[in-house]
């Protein structure tokens, strides 16, 4: 499922057969399933909401016993008020298919199939008004706009589609609307043509598998700029013609410097292109593959560290989330975790350690206040049932702490040493919170059972009270760690500690917690001034921690 599509579509099927997590959601997954490609032929109006569309979906069958296809599409009910999505005919090589559009299923009956492997073109035609996931309507500037916001699973409201990040496809996206828009989609660009009756058709191709939430679609009266170029591939900026120079400021800053640091940190970039594109369908940035949407306030000109560190966290998930998706949303911490400790991971290596520490801390805050509200919240999600609840800020923060903490269990190079296998491993797959342990376990050549389960798949918080005392006639130190939160929960970690001289000397050693009372002695030089815990912040904690007088 990459340029090698044909070796690694089969290669990448079975890895996601075999890996997939115990803990699953209630999707009705068919792995005899691969849709390759979706190309999407739709006509956009000034005239009205409606939607012209016919989709040809791509697919090929692993198994011969395969009679059906089933994909999601919601449908046009008096209940949506209209709206929604009505199916005129299936079509596979000239014939008409039987299908069914009931509970926002669309399920196509197939011809019988020869061979494994067998590979068919579905043609489907429908029209109508989308209720959310295409969202038509006038900016704040009051110019009408088309864009796409199928997070996270609404994709569903205007495309036939797989609707899930299990299966994974190329796209395309063949536009006619009125030729005063410019239109903007994932990949390339590989045409652009005037049609009479003041019409314009363009047509973009995404060459690389992403899940159907990443597809994306601008369409809008645009200001381009062509920024640069980043390994051979085009950086742009796509904001409303009014904020044309403010956006064009903001967005040429930091991308192409993350870009480098990704890529040499975790491995290439998979897309084809990176813009930044000012948006009416999202609040704050949506990471779709090669082209990210951004709130229509997203544009300042002042490059404020606000939207600076969206355009990191969104750059990150071109990387994580979009190249290596979760097979399942229960694992969504895989994209949102993984996003928000890579920004944090930038601004350390582009603008310092104190403000990556600052960045720790303030997740730490969210953290707390998300746990005093929900005690019992895990994050990795138990067979999740409603989307509303796909992400918190558990998610993202907490999620962001385990990446940290992880680091600092397994070491900086080997944690980077794992970071670059899994996604070599997974890159334009889709892989599980279990591959990904499996993964650090292999290079650091630790069992990190206890880990991943304490952090990911139990709640709770570590909470210690700690004391030390010198013993002067023995040359020691006494140190007493007290696990005292009230959740039931118990952890084990390795914390350092600090020990600083009158001589102005310091000695890190590492104490190992791994009941609910750790008392330890340690041999000192003589009789320290101060003794701190978790120095370098790497144990998300509540700790007081003081001297016996």
């Amino acid at each position: 499922m990459n340029f090698l599509k044909n070796t690694l579509i089969i290669i990448g099927l079975l890895v996601m057969q075999s890996t997939v997590s115990a803990v699953t959601d209630g999707y009705p997954k068919n792995p005899k399933i691969d849709v390759l490609n979706y190309i999407f032929n739709l006509e956009l109006s000034d005239v009205t909401d409606e939607i012209l569309c016919e989709t040809i979906v791509d697919v090929e069958f692993l198994d011969i016993n395969v009679t059906t296809i089933r994909l999601d599409l919601v449908k046009r009910t008096d209940e949506l008020n209209g709206k929604g999505m009505e199916v005129s005919n299936v079509l596979s090589n000239g014939q008409e298919l039987k299908y069914s559009h009931t509970n926002d299923e669309l399920v196509i009956s197939l011809p019988e199939l020869s061979q494994p492997h067998q590979r068919l073109k579905i043609v489907i035609k429908y029209r109508g008004v989308p209720v959310t996931g295409l969202k038509i309507g006038n900016n704040k500037y009051g110019d009408r706009t088309f864009f796409s916001d199928n997070w996270p699973n609404r994709g569903r409201h205007w495309l036939p589609i797989i609707d899930h990040p299990y299966d994974k496809a190329m796209c395309e996206f063949i536009v006619t609307a009125p030729s005063h828009y410019q239109v903007v989609s994932n990949g390339l660009k590989v045409e652009e043509t005037n049609l009479n009756d003041d019409k314009k058709l363009t047509h973009w191709r995404q060459s690389v598998p992403i899940a159907s939430w990443l597809y994306v679609l601008g369409v809008a009266d645009f200001a381009v700029q062509y920024v640069g170029d980043f390994d051979g591939k085009s950086i742009q900026t796509w904001v409303f013609k009014q904020d044309r120079d403010a956006g064009f400021f903001d967005f040429a800053e930091p991308t192409k410097k993350v870009l480098e640091f990704y890529s040499n940190y975790i491995g290439p970039f998979s897309y084809e292109k990176l813009a930044n594109i000012q948006s009416n369908s999202v609040s704050g940035g949506m990471e779709a593959a090669s082209a990210i949407l951004y709130s229509d306030n997203s544009v300042k000109g002042d490059r404020n560290i606000r939207w600076r560190n969206v355009v990191i966290h969104e750059i990150a998930h071109q990387w994580f989330g979009n190249s290596v998706t979760e097979y399942d949303w229960d694992d969504v911490w895989l994209s949102e975790g993984f996003a928000t400790y890579f920004t944090l991971l930038f601004i350390e290596h582009q603008y310092g350690r104190e403000e990556f520490v600052r960045g720790l801390m303030s997740s730490q805050k969210r953290v707390d206040t998300f746990y005093d509200e929900n005690p019992e919240y895990t994050i990795v999600h138990n067979n999740l049932k409603d989307m509303e609840d796909v992400t918190s800020s558990q998610t993202y923060q907490k999620g962001s702490w385990i990446l940290h903490m992880l680091r600092g269990v397994v070491g900086t190079d080997v944690f980077w040493k794992g970071i670059q296998k899994y996604y070599t491993k997974y890159k334009d797959l889709s892989a599980s919170t279990d591959d990904f342990k499996r993964i650090m376990e292999e290079v650091s050549h630790q069992n990190l059972d206890t880990f991943f389960r304490q952090w990911l798949y139990e709640p709770g918080i570590l909470t210690l009270e700690g004391s030390w005392n010198y013993v002067k006639q023995d040359d020691e130190i006494v140190i007493n760690l007290n696990q005292v939160q009230t959740d039931g929960s118990l952890f084990e970690m390795p914390i350092e500690v600090k020990i600083d001289y009158a001589n102005g000397e310091e000695q890190i050693k590492l104490i190992q917690i791994t009941s609910s009372e750790t008392n330890v002695r340690l041999k000192v030089e003589s009789e320290p001034v101060q003794i701190h815990l978790d120095p370098h912040y790497w144990v998300l904690m509540n700790a007081s921690f003081k001297k016996l007088e």
